[in-house]
């Protein structure tokens, strides 16, 4: 944990909490006292001095819109027990729905930190597995991806080294579901070219998922794979990707065939890797267009708006007015009476006492 983050696990601290961490004005790491609820930090000197004129920050600066940090998860596929990955919060604490990016043997690619980034500014939590620096995922890793993918018309779901890549994910998304301030009733997957692919093999397993956004995968065997997926998946192309052509062919017929619910979203003229900034294929109108497509997709199935309340049903043309209730006649006001006396009246003086 960084130090500037221990403030967000203190919900409660308020004007003169004292924690660990660095100061707004020095900058150094110390033990500073939190001023405002807004998180504005000073050390003890320069609280006491108050040494405004040092900073170029202003109490009250609103939190950025989410926080980065690097975390190990468990899992078996890992000779040492644990594999890195980036974890993307959102700062609101409200309970967050979470995405998987599911990256092949490469690692955090511009696009995948380009989906991280652009996921956790709408509210989603997004862990980024760093299989590059996962102990146990090789170079034979890449080259089944590769050689199925080219020469065996499609990546082999069941071979050893496709099914350690998925178990890897299956851990991850165990683990991004057990973290705080996470609702792991609304979890989805995302992955790109290869990553896709193995995100929809792992789709094809976690029936708890709940959507699941596909750029441009790879053609999958066995062919029949995609009718596994009961979830809603996106899968985002461009018309000149000969490589995802046959991926959505698959998906196509599976959808024919099981009536699954899954939508298409092409992009003429785009080739496969349009989405990454560090390739010649980027195309940044076509790759923007293919963000907001993915991100309205997931917003629609893990963020539905609240019910409409029921709305009063129209009044048919020509009908009359509902009556109006006659009102109902108050009580007469009456003027309130003496009761009774059941003692008769005295009409003489009082009797004098003896």
């Amino acid at each position: 944990m960084r130090d500037d983050d221990r403030l967000l696990d203190l919900p409660a601290a308020e004007f003169g909490s004292g924690v660990i961490g660095v100061c707004d004005v020095c900058g150094e790491r110390q033990a500073v006292v939190v001023l405002t609820k807004e998180r504005f930090k000073l050390c003890v000197i320069d609280f006491l001095n108050k040494t405004w004129l040092k900073t170029d920050k202003k109490p009250g600066v609103p939190a950025p819109l989410y926080r980065s940090e690097r975390v190990y998860f468990e899992t078996v596929v890992s000779s040492t027990g644990k594999a890195p990955a980036i974890v993307l919060s959102p700062t609101k604490t409200v309970r967050h729905p979470v995405v998987l990016a599911t990256p092949d043997v490469y690692g955090l690619t511009t696009t995948l930190l380009d989906a991280g980034i652009r996921f956790a500014r709408e509210g989603f939590e997004v862990l980024l597995p760093d299989v590059a620096k996962t102990d146990g995922i090789r170079a034979s890793h890449h080259v089944t991806l590769r050689s199925s993918a080219q020469f065996r018309g499609g990546i082999a779901v069941g071979s050893k080294r496709v099914n350690e890549l998925v178990a890897l994910y299956t851990d991850a998304l165990s683990y991004l579901r057990g973290r705080e301030m996470v609702d792991p009733g609304k979890s989805a997957v995302f992955g790109a070219s290869y990553g896709a692919s193995l995100a929809l093999a792992l789709a094809a397993r976690e029936t708890r998922l709940a959507a699941a956004v596909l750029a441009y995968p790879m053609p999958v065997r066995p062919l029949d794979l995609p009718k596994l997926v009961t979830i809603p998946v996106l899968f985002v192309g461009g018309s000149s990707d000969r490589a995802s052509k046959r991926a959505r062919a698959q998906l196509e017929s599976a959808r024919s065939a099981t009536n699954a619910p899954t939508s298409f979203f092409d992009l003429p003229g785009a080739r496969h890797g349009f989405l990454s900034r560090d390739l010649s294929a980027y195309d940044l109108v076509a790759a923007e267009r293919a963000w907001a497509a993915m991100l309205a997709f997931l917003k629609r199935k893990l963020m539905p708006p609240p019910p409409k309340p029921p709305a009063v049903p129209p009044r048919p043309a020509g009908a009359a007015p509902p009556p109006i209730p006659p009102a109902r006649p108050q009580a007469a006001a009456t003027t309130p009476t003496t009761a009774p006396s059941s003692m008769p009246a005295s009409t003489g003086p009082p009797p004098t006492p003896a």
